[in-house]
């Protein structure tokens, strides 16, 4: 029962983590994803479903939050809700904060006014996936791999989305194709790691997060990682000594 909690606390913390990241490969915090998936509830770690994506396509480090408060931001966009930059950034925030139905509401404004912006279409899919909306949330991601074929968070978040709903044969497509194509995502290891453990192929959970912390060290999927090898690791030395 602990490691089968375990398991789901670290799918949660996928999720959150790969939501917070948004273009190629940051590891998100994302908080991955709105499922929690975490091989060992990780508390340090939650990736999970809500969070902001706020990496660029280019780097796999999270940019500091925006020095502008919550308070000066919606200020704002109540006085010109056409600004695209403050309407994301006021997105990103209401995500970090947990407040998923206004960042909803702000990120699907600014993805009016820039319906290509890759980061907003990711963090509005992650903000829908948080809502449980996974269908609306599945559309973004899809869109945002049409602005930009193979990005790793988009790629990572779609395929958590849908091994969320079940549909595993789409899930593990797109991230075994992630892995070829880009043989360095960990954020793609991280998801394998989650999907292997929730079936019980520990030994192969435990190879895929240890990819996880050798090409992202200092990431938060990387903390989640570790947190996973170490209860699974002690699961199974505890099952051979039996």
């Amino acid at each position: 029962m602990k490691l089968r909690a375990a398991v789901s606390v670290a799918f949660g913390l996928l999720l959150l983590s790969l939501s917070a990241f948004a273009a190629d490969e940051k590891p998100a915090t994302a908080k991955p994803a709105a499922t929690k998936p975490a091989a060992t509830k990780p508390a340090a770690s939650k990736p999970a479903a809500g969070k902001p994506a706020t990496s660029k396509t280019t780097g796999e480090k999270t940019p500091a939050a925006p020095l502008d408060s919550l308070a000066m931001l919606e200020k704002k966009v109540a006085k010109d809700s056409t600004n695209f930059d403050n309407l994301y950034q006021l997105g990103v925030m209401y995500l970090d904060k947990e407040r998923t139905p206004e960042a909803s509401h702000v990120l699907a404004k600014a993805v009016s006014l820039r319906p290509n912006d890759l980061k907003a279409l990711v963090n509005l899919g992650a903000a829908n996936d948080a809502l449980g909306l996974s269908t609306q949330a599945q559309g973004y991601y899809r869109k945002a791999l049409e602005v930009s074929p193979g990005d790793s968070v988009a790629t990572c978040r779609l395929a958590s989305s849908l091994y969320a709903q079940q549909n595993y044969k789409e899930s593990m497509t797109l991230l075994r194709k992630l892995i070829v194509d880009k043989p360095r995502s960990h954020c793609a290891y991280f998801t394998l790691g989650v999907a292997f453990a929730d079936a019980g192929l520990y030994r192969d959970a435990i190879r895929a997060w240890q990819k996880v912390v050798e090409y992202a060290p200092e990431s938060a999927e990387a903390v989640s990682a570790k947190e996973s090898i170490d209860v699974l690791t002690k699961y199974l030395t505890g099952q051979v000594g039996q």
